[in-house]
Parts: C-alpha cells; sequence; structure tokens
C-alpha cells in the first residue's frame, strides 16, 4: 500500500526507516502477555507497553524523528506543538535533546500531570481555550511571533512514521515469538498512530482496528462518508482521544486499510485501565488503554485467536486514576457482575 498526496508518499518502507533511524534513541518497549487477561478475553492478547517509552507514550517516537529532521535542516530556533498532552511532552523532550526551543499549547482542562509534564521537559506553556480551532489560532500566533517550526500532533508524515515503528516492533516480536497475529488495535485520536500501524502491516495477513470513545468518533462517521467528518467532542475519561476531526493525511492512509473502528464507553475504558493494571501490572491512561477495551469487545464477536494492542501511554494524573480505582473489588475487578462487567 503507497498512500500519496500532492506532496507526500508513503509506505511500509517509511516505517522501516523510521526504526532504523530511531534505534537506540527510544525505548524498545516489551510485549506484555497475562494468562489473567487472556482467560478473560478468550483470546491471546499481546500487549504492546509503550506507557514505558519515554515521555511516557509513543508520542516520543514522532516527535524524536520530526524534531531530529527540523534539528537538522538548522532553519529554526524552536518548535511549535498544540497537544492534549503525550504530543507537546514528546515534542519538549526531543527539543531539549536537540537545543530547541519548544512551546507547548495546550486547552484549558488539560489534565494537571500532563501540564507538569510539560513544563518539567523544559518546554513554555500556552493554554488557548477548549476547542482545536482555539489551539490553531494561538499556534499561528505564535508561529508568525517567533518563526518556530509547527509540528502537528499527527498529520505530519515524520510523527506517522514514527509512530508506526510501535506497531512494527509489536509484529516483529510476536512473529520472533512464534506466534501471529490476527489483528492490532490501536485508540484513534487524529489518527496518526493509527495510519503508522497500517502501513507497518502492509503486505502482513492481519487486520487493524481503531479504537475511538463514545461521541468523539471522528474517524468511524469519516469512513462511513468517504470524508472527513467534524465532531463537536464530548466529554471523555480518555482526553487524549477527542480531535474535532482525523487528519487529511492520517485518513488517506487508513480510509482504505483499516478494517474498522470499535466505539467504547467511559465505562468500558475505566475497566480496561484496571484490568491493565490489576492483571498486567500495566499503569496506562484511559487514552491507551481504550485500545485494550476495544480488544475485549473484538475478542468476545470471536474470531480472532491473536491480538495485538498498542497501549500508548501512561500519564495518568493521580486524582483520575483514584476515580477509576474507587469501587473494585480486591480481585482488581469492579465490585458486582463480573462477567457482565468484561462483556462491555
Amino acid at each position: 500500500m503507497t498512500v500519496a498526496t500532492s506532496l507526500i508518499t508513503l509506505s511500509g518502507e517509511d516505517v522501516r526507516w523510521a526504526a532504523a533511524r530511531l534505534a537506540g534513541r527510544v525505548v524498545r518497549t516489551p510485549v506484555v502477555r497475562s494468562a489473567a487477561l487472556d482467560a478473560l478475553a478468550g483470546a491471546r492478547l499481546w500487549l504492546k507497553a509503550e506507557n514505558l517509552q519515554r515521555g511516557g507514550s509513543y508520542k516520543y517516537r514522532g516527535a524524536t524523528l520530526a524534531v531530529g529532521r527540523i534539528a537538522d535542516e538548522g532553519r529554526h530556533t524552536g518548535v511549535i506543538a498544540q497537544s492534549t498532552g503525550n504530543h507537546a511532552v514528546a515534542v519538549a523532550l526531543a527539543a531539549r535533546e536537540r537545543g530547541l526551543r519548544a512551546v507547548a499549547v495546550l486547552p484549558v482542562d488539560a489534565a494537571p500531570a500532563k501540564i507538569a509534564l510539560v513544563h518539567a521537559a523544559g518546554a513554555d506553556v500556552m493554554l488557548a481555550g477548549h476547542t482545536l480551532d482555539d489551539r490553531l489560532a494561538a499556534v499561528e500566533r505564535l508561529r508568525v511571533a517567533t518563526g518556530h517550526a509547527v509540528l502537528d500532533a499527527y498529520d505530519h508524515p515524520d510523527v506517522i512514521r514514527g509512530q508506526g515503528t510501535a506497531t512494527l516492533e509489536l509484529l516483529d516480536e510476536v512473529r520472533d515469538r512464534g506466534a501471529h497475529l490476527d489483528a492490532v488495535v490501536l485508540p484513534v485520536g487524529g489518527a496518526g498512530g493509527l495510519a503508522g500501524a497500517c502501513l507497518a502491516a502492509e503486505g502482513r495477513d492481519l487486520a487493524v482496528y481503531g479504537v475511538e470513545p463514545v461521541g468523539n468518533d471522528s474517524l468511524a462517521r469519516s469512513l462511513v462518508t468517504g470524508n472527513r467528518v467534524t465532531v463537536v467532542p464530548e466529554p471523555t475519561l480518555a482526553d487524549g482521544l477527542r480531535p474535532a476531526q482525523v487528519g487529511r493525511l492520517p485518513f488517506r492512509i487508513v480510509q482504505h486499510a483499516v478494517a474498522g473502528v470499535v466505539r467504547v464507553d467511559d465505562e468500558a475504558i475505566a475497566h480496561a485501565v484496571r484490568l491493565a493494571l490489576f492483571e498486567a501490572k500495566l499503569l496506562v491512561e484511559p487514552s491507551a488503554a481504550a485500545a485494550l477495551a476495544g480488544a475485549l469487545r473484538l475478542a468476545a464477536a470471536g474470531g480472532l485467536g491473536d491480538i495485538g494492542v498498542v497501549l500508548t501511554g501512561g500519564n495518568i494524573d493521580g486524582s483520575t486514576l483514584g476515580g477509576i480505582l474507587a469501587g473494585h473489588d480486591d480481585s482488581g475487578r469492579p465490585a458486582g457482575n463480573h462477567d457482565q462487567e468484561v462483556a462491555a
């Protein structure tokens, strides 16, 4: 599969190139198995623990690749990133490593933990409204004032290439361990990571699925219409999955490559956070847990024996985690009818 725009052509070779360029610069995160999760799912789950990546998310992969190219070109002294959190953290870390200034534009309701991480990574922070349009307007003002390069969170070829390396590593490790994935599942915000996964899966016999929170399903609606659909983002635990519209380049890549999109609600996402923590011993943020929630629903439908799940990040604040954990029993599962919860 080769996807082209008037300026950009991307294929699976781009992800393999990115993997070679990032070797030794990003963490090759582990692929975790859990017998308890397999039993609950009725399938074998292979969890790519990108919560253990530098900066706490797989966003570091794309940011490192993109910021590295900006630094090598030498035309800019800094970078600007708009984000709900993880992309900004990743860009700040990558910029600091290459001696560039970073400015992060975040929504006013960004998670406090992520704002703190952005500051700790050395970036300046600007809070701008609640919507993507608010943030983009602030980015443009900063670009004009500073001359810095703008690094989009998902609609950027290097971000797609870099994020795709997480899926590539997952596929290669499963193969090296003598197994074969039937499907790989990723959460969807702007769809850059999903696009990278589709490229990484090129030429392989497996299905790629995206997962969106209910009410934040731009991709699912766009696939139906054949054109990108703008939604009014609804509140969700998965704060990193709330773009009003998927990216233009990601959509062109996934439109004819993705097998489908699963919608999950906050109850399923919270349940998946608990399962990841208590059964797989992995602390993940709700946006990452959405992928596990989606994988559980796909497994319940049957027909998939081995499912890869990219757990994209682990930057969760204490208050959110406390709220999610409230009400669980000593097994780590929600109190009440466990069969009903898992089936959800």
